[in-house]
């Protein structure tokens, strides 16, 4: 690849001495194969705890009344993000923030939960490739604070 079309900031980010720079995170096991596991921009920091956002949509998505979700990080004062999930639930199904904690309790670690969930009737919001735009979906809580992590 020589670069975006017309995007030199992008391109000299992405390309940097000679490697592709694409920002997932992943990693290699003992018998030398690669596993992408995340998105650098959708990894969670919080109270210095490193949180895997498709690990807790894994653990939402396991639930039998969840249509589609997104999980991202939420600006908070001590912690500097938190774990917000937004969720969609299966058409028919009714599906309490009481119930999906304690389903994801079964799951994944305490500091991993959600701390606030949104659920929503309509789709989440997705690209041309159909990927959820979890950029849009962050945009109004870091658009308030005048900065962004990611």
């Amino acid at each position: 690849m020589l670069g975006y079309w017309g995007m030199e900031e992008a391109s000299a980010e992405a390309l940097r001495n000679g490697w592709l720079h694409t920002g997932d995170l992943g990693y290699m096991d003992e018998d030398g194969f690669v596993f992408i596991v995340d998105r650098v921009k959708d990894m969670i920091i919080s109270g210095g705890e490193n949180i895997f956002s498709v690990e807790v949509e894994s653990a939402i998505y396991s639930h039998p009344a969840v249509q589609e979700c997104a999980v991202v990080g939420i600006p908070h004062d001590e912690w500097v993000e938190t774990v917000h999930a937004i969720v969609v639930p299966r058409q028919g199904h009714v599906l309490t923030e009481e119930e999906l904690l304690s389903h994801c309790r079964e799951l994944i670690a305490g500091y991993k939960l959600p701390r606030s969930i949104e659920f929503r009737s309509e789709p989440l919001p997705i690209s041309g490739a159909g990927k959820i735009l979890k950029n849009e979906l962050r945009a109004p809580y870091w658009g308030r604070m005048g900065r962004s992590v990611t």
